[in-house]
């Protein structure tokens, strides 16, 4: 079936910050601002902004795909680093696929295996994120893949000028069986993390900072309203995030650039815990102390 919202999409040129891989829509000769860049929770280019097009990020770039650690949960990323260095997970459910966060771009072959699983696995009618941070390519999935939602919460869609949202979230949405998205605010006031029920995991966003070994296991954990800048959540805002994730039951976590077996509902909720018992704080805490 034909998406009925393609007419819709922006038309005008996309580009891409090189600092943190945001995509804008804006005439030619393109931006002289990203405003994720310029927002306090990311760190300004300290030589200026450089913005490229759809054809040089794809000379920039090779794409790739892998099965995860979690069955039914695949990965989707570039190499070399670009901008931020987002993943983009691709779910399994019994409704099709669910696409939740985005690489930074889709190369052709990546597209093609996306075209490959939808045919298999029930078509791809839901694409979702987190926030801005974990946007990535996500006009170019809803360009190229059409997807009939496009999700995002409601109080971040000025981030949105790059695609078009479809179905505006508030404080929780059903987007698939056992898949569920829920708004934490905290680190962006729209701020939403998706629980697969079925799975135990928790597709975080950047309601968690996870602290990796050299031999890619969890040390620890912290939580942030700015990471680049360690401004700290308020009490307030962990009120908040702990009402809501201390529901969930999870034994894994996917940040929007990895997916991480061994940190659990318990491990967050103790972090939380620790966070409200004294003065705001954005350091990391061993996991073995939560």
């Amino acid at each position: 079936m034909t998406n009925p919202y393609r007419g819709l999409l922006p038309d005008l040129p996309a580009y891409a910050c090189t600092n943190c891989g945001h995509w804008q829509r804006w005439p030619a000769p393109g931006p002289l601002v990203c405003p994720v860049c310029a927002d306090v929770r990311n760190a300004l280019p300290e030589d200026g902004f450089e913005f490229v097009t759809p054809a040089q990020v794809e000379e920039l770039v090779e794409g790739f795909c892998r099965p995860t650690a979690v069955e039914g949960v695949t990965e989707f990323g570039t190499h070399p680093r670009f901008g931020l260095d987002s993943r983009g997970w691709v779910i399994e459910s019994d409704a099709g696929l669910v696409g939740f966060e985005c690489a930074p771009w889709y190369t052709a072959g990546m597209l093609a295996q996306l075209r490959r699983m939808a045919a298999a696995k029930g078509g791809f009618d839901v694409l979702a994120s987190s926030h801005v941070h974990g946007y990535g390519a996500l006009w170019q999935l809803q360009q190229e893949l059409e997807p009939r939602t496009v999700c995002v919460g409601v109080r971040d869609l000025e981030w949105t000028k790059a695609f078009r949202v479809t179905w505006p979230a508030d404080d929780e949405l059903q987007l698939a069986p056992d898949l569920t998205l829920h708004r934490t605010g905290g680190h962006f006031p729209g701020h939403s993390v998706l629980h697969d029920r079925r799975r135990g995991v928790l597709f975080c966003g950047d309601s968690l900072k996870v602290d990796l070994d050299e031999a890619g296991q969890p040390v620890a954990l912290s939580a942030h309203k700015a990471f680049h800048a360690q401004i700290p959540l308020s009490h307030g805002e962990l009120r908040e995030y702990l009402t809501v994730v201390g529901a969930l039951e999870f034994q894994a976590v996917a940040t929007p650039f990895e997916l991480v077996r061994g940190v659990t509902t318990d491990h967050v909720v103790h972090l939380v815990q620790r966070l409200l018992a004294g003065p705001p704080d954005a350091a990391p805490v061993a996991l073995e102390d939560l």
